[in-house]
């Protein structure tokens, strides 16, 4: 069964954008995963966090794989673009957040769905409602109006 899947990527070290780019490409290549739909990319300053200003976009996948699965093999294309961990909320290679798996819910210690903190994040916010507006309602929008965000 294939379920739809929304991913928030973000990078800002190196070429974040050609790391965003690859990254789209590496989630399309994923086993029973393909990209259905992509945002544009999006520059916004660090959002609890430091460092450059980071480009953003996110994905929406059709995907055969599991949440947990899915989220494992984020995490090694993580790996693969040299992220590291030193501190939380680090400036790095590439981030991938998962956001929606599906319409479930999940709670455990390894992951919450739909991902707790994507409301309040105007880098999330802005491409979801540009690949998928039925998803993001205009209160939602105006709750992140005054982070700094540039669509590309």
């Amino acid at each position: 069964m294939t379920v739809r899947a929304y991913v928030a990527i973000g990078a800002n070290l190196g070429d974040a954008k050609a790391t965003v780019q690859q990254a789209i490409d590496a989630l399309d290549a994923l086993p029973q995963t393909r990209v259905a739909a992509r945002s544009s990319l999006y520059r916004s300053a660090p959002f609890e966090a430091s460092g450059p200003d980071f480009i953003n976009a996110v994905a929406a996948l059709d995907t055969g794989l599991d949440a947990h699965a899915l989220l494992g093999a984020m995490q090694q294309l993580e790996l693969q673009a040299g992220r590291e961990r030193p501190y939380r909320n680090a400036p790095r290679t590439l981030d991938l957040d998962l956001l929606q798996h599906g319409d479930g819910a999940l709670d455990t210690p390894t992951l919450t769905l739909p991902h707790p903190r994507m409301t309040q994040r105007a880098f999330v916010m802005l491409p979801l409602a540009e690949i998928a507006p039925e998803l993001v309602t205009p209160q939602q929008l105006a709750a992140v109006a005054g982070q700094p965000i540039e669509r590309l």
